[in-house]
């Protein structure tokens, strides 16, 4: 697909083109409506724009369309709307070890129950290690330090998914 795909699509079809790099309904409904994007600068910067001044249930309505780091049942499940562009990007946690997978499977029972979300980060090159390493270097955060740093790690990713997508 590209830029002028999506500038041409309906709106039910960005819709869902924009579903699949990032579930708040709102920034996709934002998204939607800043069409057309005179090219992928002003796509990026809309996407920014719309996400920066969202309301918290905005940010857990778009954490909640993720699978837990290590639970590839879920996100077999849980994701499939994002399927086409959300593949990949856990592919390093496939390689870890039981141990490891364990760990990030207990480590994130531990944030959800503390945060009241699940732990996002830009899974993208990154080792199931390297996602441990950073989950435990986030557990001791307070719900406001962590609601702004999964923000921040979902921006990242619907950017990769927006590079996909055009």
């Amino acid at each position: 697909m590209s830029l002028a795909d999506l500038n041409a699509m309906s709106a039910d079809q960005a819709t869902h083109a924009f579903m699949q790099c990032c579930t708040s309904s709102t920034w996709v409904a934002r998204m939607v409506e800043a069409r057309p994007f005179a090219d992928a600068d002003a796509l990026y910067t809309a996407a920014n724009e719309n996400w920066l001044d969202l309301a918290e249930g905005d940010y857990l309505e778009a954490f909640d369309g993720h699978p837990k780091i290590g639970d590839v049942s879920s996100l077999k499940a849980k994701y499939a709307n994002t399927k086409e562009l959300a593949s990949g990007e856990q592919s390093s946690v496939n390689e870890a070890s039981d141990e490891v997978i364990d760990a990030l499977a207990a480590g994130n029972s531990e944030y959800e129950e503390k945060f009241g979300f699940i732990f996002i980060v830009c899974a993208t090159g990154k080792s199931a290690v390297e996602m441990l390493a950073l989950l435990n270097a986030r557990l001791p955060n307070d719900r406001e330090a962590e609601l702004k740093n999964a923000a921040e790690e979902q921006r990242k990713i619907f950017h990769i998914r927006l590079n996909k997508l055009v």
